[in-house]
């Protein structure tokens, strides 16, 4: 086997939660299914998932919509069971979800209750979904996790890039994202022998419109010159999700710009 061929995605069975998502989610579905794989966008809204999934069978790609909210556990109970009875079994699980209403505000401005709203996604969401879906991959002996986490899971925020702006960097950001790389990590460990490959990506600054003087100051920081597109993460996801990476596990594979290189 050539080592194009390592990278392709036929015949496996790929779920994205928030994967149709304007950040990072839809770039991620789209990656998936561009390199061959049959690709399940799962999150609260299943008629955006549905309209997003048409979109891409339209192109010749194999990818639908399911929905889930990542906060309840017995709603990722569900998914589980659509997407087994469905497809049979899973070999990649991608987890893009962000319980975004838990992470507003400063540090100041947060509260005990956004907290909790947070864990339920992003630590007690994580969990369950991992729990509710690994004992199909290591009853075939294979499979792929890859958890989204970000720059601010690796290092502190940079509060000058946000001066001249309204936009706040919640604590509980860094705070959970740092605790899914460390997590990955553990799941490599513990199911590696089982045919599990954990690994984590994180993404430097996506751009969405922000405010000018935000961009102007992350792109003169960041070496690139420039913030994340669509584009750029498409190829960390269909390496790791793939034979292409077949030997790597419990990484966290930083898509920065050199962001955290300085």
């Amino acid at each position: 086997m050539g080592i194009l061929d390592r990278f392709k995605l036929d015949g496996r069975i790929a779920l994205v939660t928030a994967g149709s998502g304007p950040q990072f989610g839809s770039s991620l579905t789209e990656g998936l299914a561009e390199a061959g794989a049959t690709v399940i966008s799962a999150s609260r809204s299943l008629e955006r998932n549905e309209e997003f999934a048409a979109g891409l069978r339209e192109r010749g790609h194999d990818v639908h919509a399911a929905q889930v909210d990542i906060t309840d556990v017995d709603s990722i109970r569900a998914l589980h069971d659509t997407v087994i009875a469905a497809h049979g079994t899973l070999d990649v699980l991608v987890n893009s979800a962000l319980a975004r209403d838990g992470h507003a505000g400063a540090f100041e401005e947060q509260t005990p209750e956004m907290i909790g709203r947070s864990a339920a996604g992003d630590f007690t969401g994580l969990f369950a979904i991992c729990q509710a879906f690994l004992p199909d991959m290591v009853a075939q002996g294979r499979g792929s996790i890859i958890n989204i986490s970000s720059i601010y899971g690796v290092v502190g925020n940079d509060p000058t890039i946000y001066q001249g702006t309204d936009m706040k960097q919640p604590g509980t950001y860094t705070f959970v994202k740092a605790g899914m790389i460390n997590f990955t990590r553990y799941l490599a460990s513990y199911y590696g022998k089982q045919g599990v490959r954990a690994n984590c990506i994180s993404p430097g600054g996506y751009f969405n419109d922000q405010p000018e003087a935000f961009v102007e100051a992350y792109t003169q920081r960041v070496p690139i010159g420039r913030m994340l597109h669509n584009e750029d993460i498409k190829g960390a996801i269909v390496y790791l999700a793939s034979d292409a990476s077949e030997y790597v596990s419990g990484q966290n594979l930083l898509v920065d710009g050199g962001w955290t290189a300085v």
